[in-house]
This record gives C-alpha cells, structure tokens and sequence, in this order.
C-alpha cells in the first residue's frame, strides 16, 4: 500500500512537471495565438535597443518555482504587483500570469500548497534539490518572501538538510523596518541560530494575532526591502559586487546596517551543526597561505645625494626621557610618557682636620 501511495506521488509530480512544461510553450505572448514575440530560448548580453532583456522585471533569471497558498485578496492592491481583477485567484497563479506577460522568455512552476505541511514538506524539498533549469539539478536560489516564523523555519529546516544557499527577508509589524539575510548552511547563522523571541519561546504565532486587526503596511518600505533583496539576489546570481549576509533597512532614520553572522555551534536544528562541522573540514582542507610580511621601506637609505636620515635623540636618552607606561584598560593607549622628576641632591663636601686650633689659622690669615 505505502509503495502504490509513493508511485502515485511520484505520477502526480511528472504530470505538474508536465503540465507546467505545456504552460510554458504556450504561454501567452510565445507567439501560439498570445499576440506577443515569440519566446527567446537564449539570452543575450548585447547592449542594444532591439534587445528586450534591457528592461525586465526578472533580469538574469531563467527559471522561477513559486511556493504559496493563499488567494489574492483586494487588501493585497496596496503593496503587491496584483490587479483587482485577480482577486480569488492563488496568488502563484496570479503571479505567474503578470511576469509572464511581462517577460515570456522565463520558464515558470508554480505550485499551490502550504509548504509547512507534513504531506507538502517533501514534495517540496524535492522540488528544491531537483528542480533547477537542468531537470534532477537543485536550484541555484531559495528565496524567503514569507509573512510568518512557522514558514521561515520550514525553508530553514529543508535549506539546511539540502545544504542549500538561500536568502531570508521580511518587514516588521510596524511597517518601518525590514531587513535580508543571506544564508549558507554551515558558513553563515541560520535562522534557528539566533531565533526571534516568538520561535525561541515556542509560541504559537497564531495566538498573537487579535481578531480583525491586521499589521500594519507601507508599500514604500516593502518596496524598499523588495529592492534590496532582488540586488543581493543579482549580485549573487551574476557574480559582481559585494553580497550582503544581513542588510537592514531603518525608514525612521533611513539607517541601513550592515553585518555578518557566524553560525551558533549550539544551534537547535541538528543539520546547521552538521553543515558546520563539514565547511571546518572544507576549510581546513584548502592549502594554507603563506602570509608574506612586507619589510618596510627606508626612505634615503641610499641616493645620488648621499642624504641620510638619523635620530637626533639616541636610544639612552630616549629611554631617559621616557616614563613607565600606566596600568590602562585593554584597546587603549598612550601617545606618551612622562618621566620620572629626579630630586635634587647636594654634593657633600668634606675637609681633613688639621688639629690646629681656631686662633692658630686666624694668626695664619693675618701673615698672609
């Protein structure tokens, strides 16, 4: 029975592979009746106006899978690319319709669950390790655009099981902050490495939420962080600039810190302790650099003039003029010393007695 169950499954994902597979070559716009150019099969980097990947919405990208169950809604309008007359579609449909037409050229698959489920959990997984642009290859990207811990944790959860990068980003309640985070399994801090208070506490967010009240939205900042995401996402993809492992996004102060995070040897999630413990293996593999210290460069130290440059002050008087440095606390320093003040001494004079008496040298004076 378990083995019929497994080759139903098996079935069901060929026929969405299929089915997604027929959505592409027939996509509208690919030239079947769409009313648009036909689909390019190859990008080209030729800078020219006849080249329509000049301006695309999803630059550098062949291949997207989109994740989600909800249904749009018209409280969506306000921050998403939806159009109200997609209001009751699944938001991964809707989303594939508006980025197709607006870039036919990229392969699209969409599935429409709730990954967080024990039944989705592993068609999802599978989907990650097997369904890049080269079919059984993963994907080169994760991307987390969730609303909520208990989503977060499951793409923690199947990133670090598959050793697979992936990039987490969100927006406070409040509306005025956001941040992303760059995570590679092993190198960098997971997100169960240092997890938000809810997550830590074993709190059902569901609890926290107040019936009829919803959090707060400002399309500017989602904007904001949705821009900062897809330039990490690019420089990471393309191979240019610096990628940022956690950038944040302050609308208050327009403050954008930046910072990197090492992994928590203690992590709850078994698999982070697992990825780290094989990157110090791969680390402590690569062959060691020798660091070469560079002698510094005397200036004059020979030339056609014969100029040489010397101390003016000569060791012993340097040391004299130099006091003992003061007990200070650690990463600060002196610019320098104050010597000791040497009291002053008075040279003792001494004279041999004679034995004569004092009237015996007066008569001596008066002869002189």
């Amino acid at each position: 029975m378990a083995e019929s169950v497994e080759r139903l499954q098996q079935r069901v994902q060929e026929l969405e592979r299929e089915l997604a597979q027929e959505r592409n070559r027939r996509a509208p716009g690919s030239g079947e009746g769409g009313g648009g150019r036909v689909r390019i099969e190859k990008m080209s980097s030729e800078v020219v106006d006849s080249n329509p990947y000049r301006e695309l919405l999803t630059p550098g990208v062949n291949q997207l899978l989109l994740f989600d169950y909800d249904k749009v809604e018209l409280a969506n309008m306000n921050r998403l690319f939806f159009q109200p007359h997609q209001a009751g579609l699944s938001k991964v449909q809707a989303a594939e319709h508006t980025l197709r037409n607006i870039n036919p050229d990229v392969l699209f698959e969409v599935h429409n669950y709730n990954i967080t489920t024990v039944e989705n959990f592993q068609h999802f997984m599978d989907r990650i390790s097997n369904g890049g642009l080269e079919e059984g290859k993963p994907v080169d990207l994760v991307l987390s655009c969730v609303d909520n811990f208990e989503a977060r944790m499951t793409i923690n959860t199947a990133c670090n099981e598959l050793g697979q990068t992936w990039m987490e980003s969100g927006v406070s309640e409040n509306a005025v902050s956001g941040h992303i985070q760059l995570i590679i399994p092993g190198e960098s801090a997971c997100f169960a490495c240092a997890p938000p208070l809810v997550v830590a506490a074993n709190i059902d967010e569901k609890t926290l939420k107040r019936e009829g009240v919803c959090a707060a939205s400002l399309p500017t900042t989602m904007g904001v962080v949705a821009g900062i995401l897809v330039q990490n996402v690019l420089k990471f993809l393309l191979n240019f600039g610096t990628v940022s492992f956690y950038l944040g996004y302050n609308a208050m102060q327009d403050f954008f810190p930046t910072m990197s995070m090492k992994p928590n040897p203690q992590c709850d999630d078994r698999n982070c302790r697992k990825q780290q413990e094989e990157y110090k293996q791969k680390v402590a593999a690569l062959p060691k650099q020798e660091v070469m210290q560079e002698e510094e460069e005397i200036i004059h130290e020979d030339n056609e003039w014969g100029i040489e440059l010397v101390s003016e002050v000569s060791e012993e008087e340097l040391k004299n003029s130099s006091g003992p440095v003061p007990d200070l606390p650690e990463g600060i320093t002196v610019a320098y010393t104050i010597p000791k003040k040497q009291e002053d001494s008075v040279t003792e004079v001494t004279v041999e007695d004679s034995g004569e008496s004092l009237e015996d040298l007066m008569a001596k004076m008066k002869n002189m």
